[in-house]
């Protein structure tokens, strides 16, 4: 479990995260939602130690995310933001492999191999394992990233707006993928959304920001209204029932 107290992030004078105190459930699918700047991404990059926190207190699996050894933190949480892809030329299986270094630090073992050839097919990328990231579309690479993510296996899972620039095809493809790592994985997915209406269909848990502060959370079904929305988008937004799910109406 993830709790936070007091967690602050300030440049000058401004506070971008305002003295957030947080319980984040475990094995669940949790989207941060928010206009631009809410403080979404710099709150996730203080919890996953990316960041220099300001003040407060985390702590992960009741131990202050300061105090926990490098490696054994990537063991336990994995992080895709949006800015760690890497430019130098890799194929996918060994674009995979890396999240292996928390634990053979470049000289994998079999298990690591194991490891790694588990996150391939699981992500079904068997295809295209071998084909350098630069030759794929970028639904392809998100694919191999996450994968990577999959070999590290770690408990908790980070994503920084896994869906940019990705057709409705791939980002649908992707939320399914993490709800089934929440549901047969086991882990707890955290990633930052801008499309509400993913976010309403997929996610188990809303952490709703605006200003640097949480103004809502909690389960999906309870925190996903007209209030709430107009409230941290500072517009109209409708929301209608549609086969089971609520669907964000904000076009007109």
């Amino acid at each position: 479990m993830i709790k936070t107290r007091g967690l602050t992030k300030a440049y000058g004078n401004k506070k971008v995260v305002d003295d957030i105190s947080i319980t984040i459930p475990k094995n669940k699918l949790i989207a941060f939602v928010g206009s631009n700047g809410a403080g979404k991404s710099t709150l996730l990059s203080l919890i996953g130690r990316t960041l220099d926190r300001s003040s407060g207190e985390c702590h992960i699996d009741e131990k202050e995310v300061k105090e926990w050894n490098s490696r054994e933190l990537a063991k336990r949480l994995s992080i895709l933001s949006q800015t760690n892809h890497l430019n130098i030329r890799l194929t996918v299986h060994e674009l995979v492999q890396f999240g292996r270094f928390p634990y053979s630090q470049g000289r994998l073992t079999k298990e690591d191999e194991k490891k790694v050839a588990e996150a391939i097919s699981y992500m079904s990328i068997d295809a295209f394992k071998d084909r350098y990231l630069d030759e794929l579309s970028g639904g392809q690479r998100q694919m191999a990233y996450i994968a990577m993510l999959i070999a590290q296996d770690t408990k908790y899972v980070f994503l920084d707006e896994p869906l940019n620039n990705l057709d409705m095809k791939h980002s649908v493809q992707i939320m399914k993928i993490l709800t089934k790592m929440v549901k047969e994985l086991g882990k707890t997915v955290m990633v930052v959304i801008h499309d509400i209406n993913f976010v309403s269909c997929y996610a188990d848990y809303i952490i709703a920001m605006k200003d640097g502060k949480i103004i809502a959370n909690g389960p999906s079904e309870e925190v996903m209204n007209s209030q709430m929305l107009q409230e941290v988008f500072g517009m109209e937004i409708k929301v209608e029932q549609i086969e089971g799910n609520k669907i964000c109406l904000y076009y007109t």
